[in-house]
């Protein structure tokens, strides 16, 4: 396989970038790869029961996603200012991106407008970063009460401009979201509702959980020509003992491990790193690109992720380059929704 990432790019009519959700999550459509017999077939996510084995079991990413996005004015020039919360520290001072016109200076406050148009508090300035700012809320509040009644889901720039609406809040987060910290969610999970993980239940299709708290850096596009260049953004994951040891049953039932999400495959393969499934907590800078040796994933249910990105890289490692930039073709022809809120593919 090339490094060149040139190999990595394809066109995309705009119409397919999907700017809403289907009604029902699990009516999205699902390209079939079977690489064992370099096949495609066209299914819908709710046939997952019927396409899984009983002792098959689907790995899902418990992170919850912040809404992070903030926007106010600068309190003594009242010009704009746009935000994303990044993370809190232990003693009340946040880290945010930050975008004004103008210099920011230490010291001075931000006058955060909610959702409603309205003041809703103020951030005040303590010390430039590495690129961010650490903040201090006034008065002091703990991040998730405030962003919950402060912030707005930060969607990504493909989907209306990044321009959220009042459903997103609901529909831009997984139904088995439990752990805040993610801001973007892990997408291959939003087809799942609760009636289609309870078929997979009745079927004999278990359920681990896993947690990796998604970054911005999920969505970069690789700059450089080469992946070589390329240096690959670290998130926060965390695979306990107790989904080790359910999904080291799972094999030896002779059921598969089917990721859910390149989230879940990033996890999952730094824990096996050393060829056998360990348990895992902290950063993860892995970079899944050819050649790559998988030990702790079976299958993968994934959506169609943007050129040049390092998911993209991924999943043609994981899937074989020419079957699934073969699936890539047919699901343009055959006209499947793209990206966050799209459909979605199995690789089998």
């Amino acid at each position: 396989m090339t490094t060149d990432m040139d190999a990595y790019h394809y066109e995309l009519p705009a119409e397919l970038i999907a700017q809403e959700p289907l009604r029902q999550r699990s009516d999205a459509r699902l390209l079939v790869i079977r690489r064992a017999t370099d096949t495609l077939e066209h299914h819908h996510v709710r046939d997952l029961p019927s396409l899984l084995k009983p002792h098959d079991c689907l790995v899902l990413n418990d992170t919850k996603v912040v809404p992070a996005a903030l926007f106010g004015k600068r309190t003594t020039t009242g010009g704009r200012w746009q935000g994303l919360f990044i993370e809190s520290s232990d003693e009340g001072l946040w880290r945010v991106l930050s975008r004004t016109r103008g210099k920011l200076q230490a010291g001075e406050t931000i006058t955060l407008i909610d959702r409603d148009g309205r003041e809703a508090g103020l951030l005040r300035l303590v010390a430039r970063q590495e690129g961010s700012w650490i903040v201090m809320p006034e008065p002091p509040e703990e991040a998730e009460p405030f962003l919950a009644r402060v912030g707005r889901v930060p969607l990504p720039h493909y989907i209306r401009n990044g321009q959220m609406i009042d459903a997103d809040v609901s529909t831009y987060q997984t139904v088995f979201a439990e752990r805040p910290g993610a801001v973007a969610a892990p997408t291959a999970g939003l087809h799942f509702s609760r009636s289609l993980l309870d078929r997979l239940t009745e079927r004999g299709i278990e359920q681990a959980r896993l947690t990796l708290h998604v970054g911005l850096g999920t969505f970069r596009p690789i700059a450089s020509d080469s992946m070589d260049e390329h240096v690959m953004h670290a998130e926060w994951g965390e695979l306990t003992q107790g989904t080790v040891d359910r999904l080291q049953a799972t094999r030896a039932a002779g059921g598969k491990v089917v990721a859910v999400g390149t989230t879940c495959v990033r996890v999952l393969e730094t824990a096996a790193r050393s060829g056998a499934l360990a348990p895992f907590c902290g950063e993860t800078d892995l970079f899944i690109r050819p050649p790559f040796e998988f030990h702790g994933i079976d299958a993968l249910l994934t959506n169609f992720h943007l050129p040049r990105t390092t998911l993209l890289v991924l999943v043609r490692t994981f899937g074989g380059d020419e079957l699934v930039r073969r699936a890539y073709e047919e699901a343009i022809r055959e006209q499947y929704r793209f990206y966050s809120y799209g459909d979605a593919m199995l690789i089998l």
